[in-house]
C-alpha cells in the first residue's frame, strides 16, 4: 500500500491518499483517516464484503499515519524539541515503517479460492 499528500505550497494539506498495492482500491481522508472518498475497482466488488471494507479500513489508517508523520515533521520545521514532539503522540517514521511492513505481510493479494468463475 502506498500513501502520499497532495503537494500544497506553504500549508498543511487537508487531503491525504493511500492506494493498496494492486492500485485497485484507493482512499482520500482527513489528516485523522476519516474517508472523504474511495475507489474500489470492479472486480474488487466481487470480493468477501467484510475483507474489503477491513482492506479499506488499513488504507485510512495507513493514511492518517503518513498524515500524522507528515505533521510531525512540520512541527519539527517549526522548532519543537525532541521532547515536545513525543508528547503530541504523533507517530514517528519508525513507527509508520514497522506498521506499513506488517500491514504488507498481512495484505491479502492471493486469491481466496482456487476456484474461478466461468
Amino acid at each position: 500500500m502506498t500513501a502520499s499528500q497532495p503537494g500544497q505550497t506553504g500549508e498543511f494539506p487537508t487531503e491525504f491518499t493511500a492506494t493498496s498495492l494492486t492500485g485497485s482500491i484507493s482512499v482520500r481522508t482527513t489528516e485523522m483517516g476519516l474517508p472523504l472518498g474511495v475507489k474500489v475497482d470492479a472486480d474488487q466488488l466481487r470480493r468477501d464484503p467484510e475483507a474489503l471494507a477491513g482492506d479499506v479500513l488499513r488504507l485510512c489508517k495507513q493514511a492518517a499515519n503518513r498524515a500524522g508523520l507528515a505533521r510531525r515533521a512540520q512541527l519539527r520545521q517549526l522548532g519543537f524539541s525532541s521532547e515536545m514532539l513525543a508528547l503530541t503522540g504523533l507517530p514517528t517514521e519508525q513507527q509508520v515503517a514497522t506498521q506499513e511492513i506488517i500491514d504488507e505481510q498481512d495484505y491479502d493479494t492471493e486469491p481466496q479460492s482456487w476456484l474461478r468463475s466461468v
